[in-house]
């Protein structure tokens, strides 16, 4: 056994028995050779200390059981992308994916398109096993013409369109370095498949390149069939279709350019984005309990422009600042055409669960749009401040105990003259009505958020965010 390969596969059953020694591949997948050709390579080339293997959702999922490498696991589909942020960060990296059919050739095409025609080096091990093998035995993207699956069970036909063919795919983009398509189902074939996915990483381990290797898998289960009548039909079967053989070798490798590695000295990097060394100011004295006990929930909704987005950034980071975990989550729906996009904040005492703020505390709406649709949402007991030059009614639905407080915040930032500070506010407002925080958190994160903003900019922030203060009382006194 390779010493790529964890002696002992603890990951496995506890690593107790015989699966201490054994994958959890079925018998006669050809999963278990392709792991051992990489474990190979990896061992003979000397690049296990540089390797990082990233193996997504399906049959390979715990590939990271056996393999003594760095490992990621990727979403599904996800690997190429995964693996190219590690190749960047660490060029001197071997950077490692091993996909099946419905991964890599149906979900995540877009991703191995994008990083084979970038030609960044890095290896991609592909499993063409004709169907989607973990999850039941699925139509994937190189089922044949006729094979029957559980969602093809006549056989896939031409409505279903005809199999892809990735390695020729591949082979015709500029940036790959070398593309080669191999099989299992016999000695000749299954030596041919360990040099071939040794190449593909001593090709990468050179700097070469992109490097892609089909490898033609048998999968007994979902083909219903025994281990040698399963190496028959890809034999008679999938190699007419998915010829073997190399697509795509160049006739000498040249180094791929490199780029420097990216810096991860702190001080650094908080240079690079102007952060300044001075610690935060911190103003409360407490949680704000009076909104909810550990955890307070902020949704604002508007239309596009309205500043819905910065006002949620404003509340994190005044979050953050007073040492509360804080999350900010954006989301973008057809606010041009008059719908609402809108941003949940999420404020914890000590840790923030899930950022989504479905049932908000705390709702600020810029437009009708935005109260109709979330103001049923809003916890009894909670508020409700709204844009009153813009919205005419409130719904009548509200959870009992909830606040509504209307001001008009375009109307006073045009009059302060820019409506574009109508998100300060609206801030401002939300203070007077919840007392979130005392009033110099929001305007220490103000100035310093938009900081950039000076002379006669900061002026209007800080007169915006006062006027909003002001109304707000006076809405909430009424």
């Amino acid at each position: 056994m390779s010493g790529a390969f964890y002696r002992r596969f603890e990951r496995h059953g506890h690593g107790e028995g015989l699966k201490a020694y054994t994958t959890h591949y079925c018998a006669g997948c050809g999963h278990g050779l392709a792991h051992r050709y990489l474990a190979e390579a990896i061992e003979a080339l000397e690049v296990a200390d540089r390797a990082v293997v990233v193996s997504p959702v399906g049959c390979s999922v715990f590939l990271y059981y056996y393999l003594d490498t760095g490992n990621t696991q990727a979403a599904h589909g996800r690997a190429p992308a995964v693996a190219l942020g590690h190749k960047v960060a660490n060029p001197d990296s071997v950077v490692i994916t091993y996909q099946g059919d419905g991964d890599l050739a149906s979900i995540g095409l877009a991703e191995i398109m994008y990083c084979a025609q970038l030609g960044l080096p890095m290896t991609v091990v592909f499993i063409n096993n004709a169907n989607y093998g973990m999850t039941g035995g699925q139509m994937a993207p190189t089922t044949l013409l006729g094979q029957p699956t559980t969602t093809t069970p006549e056989g896939r036909s031409a409505f279903e369109g005809p199999p892809l063919k990735v390695a020729e795919m591949i082979a015709v983009l500029d940036g790959p370095a070398y593309v080669e398509r191999v099989a299992l189902f016999d000695s000749a074939t299954r030596n041919r498949a360990r040099r071939a996915i040794r190449r593909a990483v001593e090709v990468q381990a050179q700097d070469g390149g992109f490097a892609l290797v089909e490898v033609l898998s048998e999968c007994p289960v979902q083909l219903g069939l025994d281990t040698l009548e399963a190496e028959k039909w890809v034999r008679d079967h999938m190699v007419p279709v998915f010829p073997l053989g190399v697509k795509k070798e160049p006739a000498g490798l040249e180094p791929w350019p490199r780029r420097a590695a990216p810096s991860f000295d702190a001080d650094r990097v908080l240079a690079q984005i102007g952060a300044v060394a001075e610690a935060p100011s911190r103003f409360a004295s407490g949680f704000p309990a009076h909104i909810a006990e550990d955890d307070i929930g902020i949704k604002l909704a508007g239309s596009g422009g309205d500043g819905a987005q910065t006002a949620a950034l404003l509340l994190t980071r005044a979050a953050v600042n007073e040492g509360y975990d804080a999350t900010h989550i954006p989301s973008y729906g057809p606010e041009s055409r008059g719908g609402t996009s809108y941003a949940d904040v999420r404020i914890a005492r000590d840790e923030v669960l899930s950022p989504a703020a479905p049932s908000p505390h705390i709702l600020v709406a810029f437009n009708g749009p935005s109260v109709r649709r979330f103001g049923a949402a809003v916890a009894a007991g909670g508020c409700i401040v709204y844009d009153s030059g813009l919205v005419d009614e409130v719904p009548k639905d509200l959870a009992s105990g909830v606040r509504v407080v209307g001001v008009p915040f375009g109307e006073i930032a045009a009059g302060l003259g820019n409506r574009m500070v109508k998100n300060i506010v609206a801030l401002g407002v939300l203070q007077a009505a919840t007392g979130l925080f005392p009033e110099a958190t929001m305007q220490w994160v103000i100035s310093r958020a938009l900081g950039k903003k000076k002379g006669s900019l900061a002026r209007l922030n800080d007169a915006a965010f006062e006027s909003g203060i002001e109304a707000g009382r006076a809405a909430s006194s009424g």
